[in-house]
């Protein structure tokens, strides 16, 4: 029987024959395609049909990699509807009017061109049965948007813009409201001059009187 040389160290029979090889890098492309390929159904398929054999086949991949990433079909929306409407912050330029109009514009005109809307209803019912997936969905898209015109109500609290005391809470859910309500039941468009009325209509409320002097209500 052979013997390991003097100061050698004897081979280990646990030792693997060759090294781990490191996994299969992402492909980042699936994402973007994955969402190309949720809008393209939901332009032909009310949010109900759509399955995660189908978003996979229409952006050229696998379910398991969808699963991968988003767990669920549900996964798979909540990454398309914050990649299509974004958390594009209300702008903050001083000009209360300005910036609230702005801000509730550019959600409008992506609501209005985009047929992620009609997958709202649905996917606001799946959330329910997945906490974890809804708190992302409210943190990641709800509360990002919601957060940072917030800012602009309170910079316009200390310059005395708007009534000091106001229901902060409130007076969020009444510029938001119009616009989701609209898209829920699509009872009325959701046209270029919905956000001005909105916002006018919020500022008629909670604006102190020095503004209202200067502005027209």
């Amino acid at each position: 029987m052979t013997q390991p040389e003097q100061g050698g160290t004897p081979p280990s029979s646990s030792s693997p024959a060759n090294p781990p090889t490191p996994g299969r890098p992402r492909d980042a492309s699936i994402d973007a395609r994955s969402t190309e390929a949720v809008i393209q159904l939901l332009g032909t398929l009310p949010y109900s049909a759509l399955t995660l054999d189908g978003v996979a086949a229409a952006a050229g991949t696998s379910k398991p990699a969808l699963r991968r990433r988003w767990k669920s079909l549900p996964g798979v929306i909540v990454h398309t509807f914050i990649s299509v409407l974004g958390t594009t912050p209300t702008p903050d330029t001083g000009c209360v009017h300005c910036d609230l109009v702005t801000g509730i514009s550019n959600l409008a005109e992506a609501f209005e061109s985009s047929p992620i809307t009609r997958a709202l209803p649905g996917l606001l019912s799946d959330l329910e049965k997945d906490p974890e997936l809804r708190q992302r969905f409210l943190l990641d898209y709800f509360e990002a948007r919601r957060a940072t015109t917030r800012a602009v109500l309170e910079r316009a609290v200390e310059s005395g813009d708007i009534r000091p005391g106001i229901d902060m809470e409130l007076t969020l859910d009444l510029l938001a409201a119009p616009l989701y309500y609209r898209a829920f039941f699509g009872h009325q468009p959701i046209d270029a001059v919905l956000a001005e009325r909105t916002v006018l209509s919020v500022l008629n409320g909670v604006a102190t009187v020095e503004w209202q002097r200067h502005h027209s209500l």
